[in-house]
């Protein structure tokens, strides 16, 4: 199965579409028959994780890559594009490029199995900003950690400067409803304050590639 570390010594792409609730499994079962026919056969594919969003909005690719050129080479080939030409009728909300900057707890082995439980934190950060964000990322991981539903916190800096992202891996919604009411963790949604824009979502994990 795909793992998320630090020590990871791959490229992360982050893929995240808008969609109508109505529509999100058809983008869902699109991206897969692409990833199943052409995408996973390219040169330095790793793996990749497709969820969905819980409220319906949003359907992401969790996409691992061996080099930067790799994947590069990937976006950039004119027959990969034909094959996926049925993601064009769907709204491309973000794509980046990202490595892990952050993973804690240190013992932490995190796994994206299907049926797994996902809060993907977007920040959007001026690019002199990014590096005291994920500083500061650093500083209050532990907040979050208190809580013990959250079994992983791992904040990716994308490589162009503009966005740091927590892919937190949770054990139950309850256990997130719990950080979102208590007052002890209301440092988390204060910390970056001033420096980042901030939106997240609930995912649930449908996908990988490879399975084991």
């Amino acid at each position: 199965m795909p793992a998320v570390a630090k020590s990871n010594d791959v490229i992360t792409a982050i893929i995240i579409f808008a969609v109508e609730p109505e529509k999100q499994q058809e983008l869902v079962d699109t991206i897969i028959e692409f990833l199943e026919t052409t995408v996973k056969h390219q040169t330095g594919f790793v793996s990749s994780s497709i969820h969905k969003s819980i409220n319906g909005l949003r359907v992401m690719n969790y996409a691992q890559w061996k080099t930067q050129a790799d994947y590069q080479a990937f976006i950039q080939n004119a027959e990969v594009h034909a094959k996926g030409n049925k993601l064009s009728k769907f709204q491309l909300q973000e794509s980046h490029l990202y490595e892990v900057a952050v993973s804690k707890p240190d013992d932490a082995n995190l796994t994206i199995a299907k049926g797994g439980l996902i809060h993907l934190a977007e920040f959007r950060v001026a690019p002199e900003n990014q590096s005291h964000l994920v500083e500061l990322e650093k500083e209050f991981v532990g907040v979050g950690l208190q809580n013990p539903g959250l079994l992983s916190a791992n904040f990716h800096r994308s490589l162009d400067g503009v966005h740091t992202v927590n892919y937190g891996q949770w054990r139950s919604f309850a256990d997130f409803e719990e950080l979102l009411k208590d007052s002890k963790y209301k440092p988390l949604s204060e910390y970056w304050q001033g420096i980042a824009e901030n939106q997240f979502h609930l995912y649930e994990v449908v996908y990988t590639e490879p399975t084991e």
